[in-house]
């Protein structure tokens, strides 16, 4: 069923609590719902969320915000290692994983604690602790809103990349509203450990169970990360970035000490920006309403409440030069502003 409310305050619409109005503000739960809108008439520019939790707004937003409701959740055991799981665009990812790692099926776990919807994870290709949705999708449902009618994509259509996607080019993003995604579980034991410090939970030998898994990334994950329930955040904001090896290099040499980093399949480095951002002294650094949090740099927090966007902006752009300054790389905001 349809919902339309103009001059909609989107402030518990986004996870940042940032303070916005949109002109129109549409809640559906059904294909069916897109199909009876005119889409004509609704004020532009279009903007499809989920939870908001990749979002700054910096100012009103001008046009229609689409917020999917669409909730189903199927899956197919037939008795096979791989089981397909059809998953609406609206569900909450998290209440996806929980409900997988109950069932026992393998893939989802990595991914266990991350705000938003189904939708919203295949459209920014979420990933945590060495893995990403695209490693687990198959396919994605959309409504084409230029030819008015439903459509699909192989995962191998979604032009998928860190935090990037089909669906993100600009081309698209007006263009196809996502719906539902399909996903590829396992029954067989395939965990994921080699990322971050899960493999310290399991000194023993494996886990048994994806739930064993999700159990030790959500503590990790909370001991790390703010709860969006309580401080605004949009959680990790700055994309981590890939430079040449000898670019890594020079870095090494110029610090005088180890690095993270992790080499990637073309020669590639790619460099955890909060260690960069901790390099410098930002954690915990406060500006205005603003502030980088203190267990994870990686996050910037509206630490007051309601702080302004410019508080934001004005935060990021200091971390971005002093980084650039100091290491030569000039760091790409995960969250998308608008």
């Amino acid at each position: 069923m349809l919902k339309r409310i103009p001059d909609y305050d989107l402030s518990p619409r986004n996870t940042f609590r940032m303070k916005a109005k949109c002109t129109l503000y549409i809640e559906y739960d059904s294909v069916k719902d897109l199909e009876e809108l005119d889409f004509d008439a609704l004020p532009r520019p279009l903007l499809s969320i989920g939870e908001g939790s990749n979002l700054l707004f910096t100012r009103d937003f001008p046009g229609t915000v689409l917020c999917s409701k669409i909730a189903y959740l199927k899956f197919f055991d037939l008795g096979l290692d791989e089981v397909p799981v059809a998953a609406g665009a609206g569900v909450k990812f998290d209440d996806l994983c929980a409900r997988m790692c109950a069932e026992g099926l393998w893939g989802l776990e990595n991914l266990s604690l991350i705000p938003g919807t189904a939708g919203a994870a295949a459209v920014q290709n979420i990933g945590a602790y060495g893995v990403e949705f695209k490693d687990i999708a198959s396919g994605v449902s959309c409504f084409d809103i230029e030819k008015r009618c439903k459509c699909s994509f192989k995962v191998e259509e979604c032009a998928y990349g860190y935090r990037d996607s089909f669906f993100k080019r600009p081309e698209n993003k007006e263009r196809y509203i996502i719906t539902g995604v399909l996903l590829r579980l396992s029954r067989k034991a395939a965990p994921r450990l080699d990322y971050g410090a899960l493999r310290s939970f399991f000194p023993e030998g494996d886990p048994v169970s994806p739930q064993e898994v999700r159990d030790a990334v959500i503590r990790t994950r909370r001991e790390k990360l703010p709860d969006p329930l309580e401080i605004g955040s949009a959680g990790s904001f700055f994309k981590n970035p890939v430079v040449p090896k000898e670019h890594y290099e020079a870095i090494v040499a110029a610090e005088g000490v180890t690095v993270p980093h992790y080499d990637l399949p073309d020669g590639s480095v790619k460099i955890p920006a909060a260690w960069m951002i901790d390099r410098l002294g930002f954690k915990g650094r406060r500006l205005g309403g603003a502030a980088v949090h203190e267990k994870q740099p990686l996050v910037l927090i509206n630490v007051t409440g309601d702080a302004p966007a410019a508080d934001i902006l004005a935060l990021e752009k200091e971390i971005c030069d002093a980084v650039e300054q100091r290491f030569g790389i000039r760091l790409h905001p995960e969250v998308e502003h608008l």
